[in-house]
């Protein structure tokens, strides 16, 4: 369960990467040594001690570490007395969405415990945070993982509780040997790093929020995400295990009329599912769903959106049928509205389809009760059906 969000402080909360490196660059040349941003990039993610070693081995500085610190520190503190902090954009929202849902939590930077504190004082969210970590306080920088197991110890939670936002290379190796899910943020200034380890990576923060954060935790460790939940109906995603149920469902010949794509055999329908949680649940977050009762949390259909080629053009279509004991009770117009409700208010999608068979009576007649209009005639194997289609502005102006 997830119960505590580690953050990493620059070039996550603040956008200080840049103006790190160019500390560096300045304090070099102040002791007599010339290197590129690119060239200080490289320990983005790592703490300056680490960096300014390298930096006295590799060119032969005739200086101890610490006496380089001091010219860094005093340089970095004129840069920001002069420029102030950078924040990312809709970070502090984050922070404050996630508070208010309860999770801990805790920031795991190399930068020091002064420079933390002044950070979260300056952005005003130091409230909202447990605990702040320095990787001065450990025995090895990033990418080792010793920073985020002491974020997590101290926080007093499991390493499977908790989930890390990250921007760099060092950074998701670290919380990898942690064993720990890290969402990657590709920070443009935090120059070229490799975030591939990362279970999802994210370009900016204006969508993120609690349940986006929660949905990676979840598909990371393979729970089903639930979708939604209505006055009878449980809609979450289908995993392997659900595969047999839906299977039975689908032997059934009133059923089975309408859905001509089903496997012979249960086993391929088992590992074309698992391909699916893979494919289409991870990297479109939609697709088709499974509809439980709420009373009895029996699988009783399947419901949801999936894209589709329609005539040469890419639609979203709109998918759902329900076990034949289930027939008559509202159950169908119940589980689209839930649907339609995510897709619009949700996933900001602004066209859904469906594509009908003129004989299929209950379906039509749920897709008009829902606001659909019938648009024309289509082909699909030599077979006809009926297009239906609804927008965001048709649907939440009937419900």
């Amino acid at each position: 369960m997830l119960k505590a969000v580690i953050f990493d402080m620059d070039g996550v909360l603040i956008d200080s990467e840049p103006l790190h490196a160019r500390a560096a660059v300045k304090a070099l040349e102040h002791l007599g040594y010339n290197v590129t941003i690119e060239y200080c990039y490289q320990f983005i993610g790592s703490t300056t001690l680490h960096m300014l070693e390298v930096m006295k081995q590799e060119f032969n500085i005739p200086l101890e570490t610490r006496e380089m610190l001091t010219v860094y520190q005093e340089t970095l503190h004129n840069l920001i007395k002069t420029e102030g902090y950078e924040p990312i954009p809709y970070t502090k929202e984050l922070v404050i969405d996630l508070y208010n849902h309860g999770m801990k939590l805790a920031i795991a930077s190399s930068s020091t415990v002064k420079e933390i504190e002044a950070v979260v004082k300056a952005l005003g969210i130091k409230k909202y945070f447990t605990k702040l970590i320095s990787g001065t306080t450990v025995s090895q920088p990033k990418p080792a993982p010793d920073i985020f197991l002491k974020a997590a110890t101290e926080l007093g939670v499991n390493c499977k509780d908790c989930i890390i936002i990250e921007d760099s290379y060092n950074g998701v190796s670290s919380a990898v040997a942690a064993g720990i899910p890290v969402i990657g943020f590709a920070n443009v200034h935090s120059g070229n790093q490799d975030l591939s380890k990362a279970s999802v990576l994210i370009e900016g923060f204006d969508e993120i929020d609690f349940r986006f954060i929660e949905n990676i935790y979840l598909r990371t460790y393979n729970i089903p995400i639930t979708i939604a939940v209505t006055n009878r109906l449980i809609l979450r995603e289908l995993s392997v295990n659900d595969i047999p149920g839906m299977y039975q469902i689908y032997q059934n010949p009133e059923v089975k009329r309408f859905i001509p794509d089903i496997d012979e055999y249960l086993e391929n329908e088992v590992e074309k599912h698992k391909a699916y949680i893979k494919n289409v649940y991870n990297f479109y977050g939609y697709g088709l769903w499974g509809v439980f009762s709420k009373e009895t949390n029996e699988l009783i259909g399947r419901c949801g959106i999936q894209n589709t080629l329609i005539n040469g053009t890419e639609e979203i279509e709109l998918g759902y049928l329900l076990d034949v004991n289930h027939w008559g009770y509202g159950y169908a117009l119940e589980c689209v509205r839930a649907i339609l409700n995510y897709a619009f208010c949700d996933l900001h999608i602004e066209r859904i389809v469906a594509v009908i068979h003129p004989l299929n009576t209950r379906s039509i007649k749920v897709a008009e009760r829902i606001g659909m209009e019938k648009k024309q005639s289509i082909h699909k194997e030599e077979i006809e059906y009926w297009l239906y289609v609804i927008t965001p502005n048709i649907f939440l102006s009937k419900f």
